[in-house]
């Protein structure tokens, strides 16, 4: 099997909100997430991955090696139709 990862890779992405709802609850009525003992607004694992998708689409488009095949808004079935 080829070496598909040769190296590991951390980030950090950091943002700052102020008077805003960076990740609703529909759960909740689409309250903003917050630690209860804190006070502090959370940010589950998949709105972050949204956030990057979003980001990489917006500036690297189509371009090969950057396409993103989940899309929002956009069914599987259409993406696999088309190859994007």
């Amino acid at each position: 099997m080829a070496e598909v990862i040769k190296n590991r890779y951390d980030f950090v992405i950091l943002f700052d909100v102020e008077n805003g709802n960076p990740n609703g609850d529909p759960d909740a009525g689409n309250m903003p997430r917050m630690d209860q003992e804190t006070g502090h607004g959370l940010i589950t694992d998949v709105c972050l991955k949204r956030k990057i998708r979003n980001y990489v689409e917006a500036v690297y488009g189509e371009k090969t090696g950057y396409r993103i095949y989940i899309k929002q808004n956009v069914p599987m079935e259409r993406t696999n139709l088309r190859g994007v």
